[in-house]
């Protein structure tokens, strides 16, 4: 199998009517000084009308960002210029409008969080697969294929035959593929495996934690979902769904075209048309996900965050809350609840396995 290790040469922005340019794009590599990084970013993003998110950290750079092509352009000239920076590979896809409220560089331990020490994609990594080879790579029955996503992204699409690890983060990956990996060598040999993301980095640093735990035959796709549902004619595709994306967009199709699900504000679950027409469908305040998870002041919360959204929207411009303080410390007691909701399951789930 002929692999690829580097990305070929791709358009600038594809040609479509859809007036917003959305790109996304991370790099390992090395900077001394992330913190040095930031302000200059940010900077140069809020000038030509970018938005979205950007992450920093000593081993790279990872985000998507959204706006006009020129601003556009004009920011990926000011990344190119970063260490180690200079042909970093971006997926380029279109919006109706700006997927995203505000502009946020942030620094991180890493950029993408996966809790476990000395993993550095920079020296050992798996091998590359394109987008037309990784057919050939999924149909072989001796191949371990398995979604590296978190379970909400690979309930809306996932490839044909691929392992669903149920994870709710990346930082639950190492624990369950330690778990799994006895009946991955059941055959007795190591096996082959081949994985997957949403845009290429999870997998990236998923294959640098598969290698370092002691298997070779380790394979990612180049590009991730993203530039396979690019490139790929949806005629010849083994993607099934719609791909998980975290901006307004919700989902993207074969061609990156937007999909056809929206978010529930009030739980962030990915939403269906068939639940938006569900009875326990309520926009802004409860879905079919999280119907009667939510007390009475969550739900005037929602539904006047709901309403403010409307508001905003009739003006043309974004909701970002009264205050910031206060919609940091939502964030936290919604995380606080989730939490325990999520414990409140596991308890009653352990109950009924009791059961006789």
């Amino acid at each position: 199998m002929t692999t690829s290790a580097t990305p070929a040469t791709q358009p600038e922005t594809p040609t479509t009517d859809l007036p917003v340019c959305v790109a996304a794009l991370y790099r390992f590599t090395s900077f001394a000084q992330p913190e040095a990084l930031r302000p200059i970013l940010q900077d140069s993003c809020v000038a030509h009308g970018v938005r979205g998110i950007l992450l920093l950290a000593h081993e790279g750079i990872n985000g998507t960002i959204a706006g006009p092509d020129a601003g556009i352009q004009a920011v990926l000239e000011q990344i190119r210029a970063l260490p180690g920076c200079a042909d970093i590979e971006v997926k380029f896809s279109r919006a109706p409008a700006m997927p995203f409220l505000r502009m946020k560089v942030r620094l991180k331990k890493e950029i993408v969080t996966m809790g476990v020490d000395n993993i550095d994609p920079n020296h050992c990594v798996g091998t590359y697969v394109n987008p037309q080879e990784w057919n050939t790579l999924l149909r072989d029955p001796d191949t371990v294929l398995i979604d590296t996503r978190n379970d909400y992204e690979v309930a809306v699409g996932t490839f044909e035959n691929a392992l669903d690890p149920q994870i709710k983060t990346f930082r639950d990956f190492p624990q369950w593929f330690r778990q799994n990996r006895e009946r991955f060598e059941a055959t007795g040999r190591k096996p082959r495996i081949a994985m997957f993301c949403t845009g290429g980095i999870r997998c990236e640093k998923a294959t640098a934690f598969v290698r370092a735990e002691g298997l070779d035959e380790v394979y990612h796709l180049h590009g991730g979902i993203l530039k396979y549902l690019e490139t790929m004619p949806e005629a010849e595709s083994l993607w099934k769904g719609e791909c998980f994306v975290f901006d307004q967009r919700v989902t993207v199709g074969h061609g990156l075209k937007p999909g056809a699900l929206e978010l529930c504000h009030a739980c962030r679950a990915p939403l269906t048309p068939e639940d938006r027409q569900s009875p326990l469908y309520e926009a802004g305040t409860s879905c079919p996900h999280c119907h009667g998870r939510w007390d009475a002041s969550h739900q005037t919360r929602h539904a006047e965050r709901e309403h403010q959204t409307r508001l905003a929207a009739q003006r043309g411009t974004g909701h970002l809350g009264a205050n910031m303080a206060e919609e940091r410390a939502r964030k936290r007691q919604k995380r606080e609840e989730e939490l325990r909701y999520q414990r409140a399951l596991r308890s009653g789930s352990e109950d009924q396995n009791e059961q006789p």
